[in-house]
């Protein structure tokens, strides 16, 4: 498996997937006519990867046999108390490839992600040092 930054050009296959992961996971918890209608071109058109802006969402995908078998997106912390923070706002990984990994990797690969916020400047780390309650995510 490799894992790399999303490209403006997987936004197909990680719609793709998004989609999918909600049409199994919430089967007989929403709505089945409104799991039905999501589409995903629809949410592709949503997404902007390749970004290098550090207040934008990062998107992490998961590669195996050159296909897209999952992701995780990052975004800086939407607490203002913790602004110096990061969050994991969503992972997916195709029901075909569970069970295998993919997630865990995802999942680290974020929390190193989450780790780069540390590095925003000196002010940065003085405001989480001064608020215990502000806790970064193990890399």
């Amino acid at each position: 498996m490799r894992l790399r930054p999303a490209q403006p050009d997987d936004a197909d296959a990680v719609a793709r997937i998004h989609v999918r992961a909600w049409q199994v996971a919430y089967r007989g918890l929403l709505p089945q006519d409104y799991l039905d209608g999501l589409r995903p071109e629809d949410r592709a058109k949503r997404y902007t990867f390749g970004s290098c802006d550090a207040d934008q969402p990062a998107t992490i995908v998961a590669i195996e046999k050159d296909a897209i078998v999952g992701w995780a997106t990052t975004v800086p912390a939407r607490d203002i108390d913790c602004a110096c923070e990061g969050e994991l706002a969503a992972m997916y990984v195709d029901r075909d490839a569970w069970s295998r990994g993919v997630g865990k990797a995802l999942i680290a690969r974020g929390a190193n992600t989450l780790s780069l916020f540390d590095d925003a400047g000196e002010s940065c780390q003085d405001q989480r040092n001064e608020d215990p309650s502000c806790h970064t995510v193990p890399s």
